[in-house]
């Protein structure tokens, strides 16, 4: 079933417990994040950063607090809307998962297919779209391993947009890529945010969070809390 948010308001997390299975990582976490929102989630190896990404994906249960995410409430969303809870997210890895077996174009079609597209042509259209977005336009009869890292992550971006979510995670996703190549991806990434998509990106990387500066929250200690520029984080 879905709830109402305010309009502008995309995530709205009150009074929420993160738990990594028999494990409480966070606790009294609150978080607003508004429609065309860029923020970085920042924090040291295991502070919650990707247990609080995978609580919003509903990847794991929220059993403590309220939770409205695209219109759904975490807390009670039931088995059956995950999938279309997870339509309106799209999902950024480091490690890329794309399946080594196919061309661009094969992996963006396999998820349309597997997401309801039956379409030939609007499937062909909607994968030249995407790729024309993250700049890969002529890219897409090539196999995973003819591109580079960093046109892998875009592809990576391209797949998470392609069924038009309102929100993007990324966890940690320049994380296997070089200096200049992170940059091109978190210009990317801040580009589709101004598309009035809300934009999650967990990352230790201090370098881009200064030359990209974006309202920060770092998960420390347990608490999740918001960063003023001027502050310096400590990541490592």
């Amino acid at each position: 079933m879905q709830e109402n948010l305010p309009l502008d308001v995309i995530i709205e997390l009150t009074n929420c417990s993160i738990w990594q299975q028999n494990h409480l990582v966070l606790s009294n976490v609150n978080l607003s994040v508004g429609k065309g929102e860029f923020l970085y989630l920042v924090g040291r190896v295991g502070s919650g950063k990707s247990s609080l990404i995978k609580t919003l994906n509903a990847q794991i249960p929220l059993k403590e607090g309220i939770g409205l995410v695209a219109g759904y409430d975490l807390s009670k969303i039931k088995k059956r809307e995950v999938p279309f809870l997870r339509r309106k997210i799209g999902i950024v890895f480091q490690d890329f998962q794309l399946l080594t077996d196919r061309s661009v174009n094969e992996n963006l079609g396999f998820v349309l297919k597997a997401t309801g597209w039956k379409n030939k042509l609007e499937i062909a259209t909607r994968i030249g779209e995407v790729l024309e977005k993250v700049g890969l336009g002529l890219k897409g009869y090539k196999m995973p391993h003819q591109l580079s890292g960093g046109e892998q992550q875009r592809v990576v971006i391209g797949r998470a947009l392609l069924n038009d979510p309102e929100i993007i995670l990324a966890d940690e996703p320049t994380g296997n890529l070089d200096p200049e190549t992170s940059e091109g991806i978190l210009r990317l990434l801040t580009d589709i945010s101004k598309t009035g998509r809300a934009v999650i990106v967990a990352t230790h990387n201090y370098t881009l969070l200064k030359k990209f500066s974006a309202r920060t929250i770092k998960c420390d200690g347990g608490i999740l809390k918001e960063i003023n520029e001027d502050e310096e984080i400590e990541l490592l």
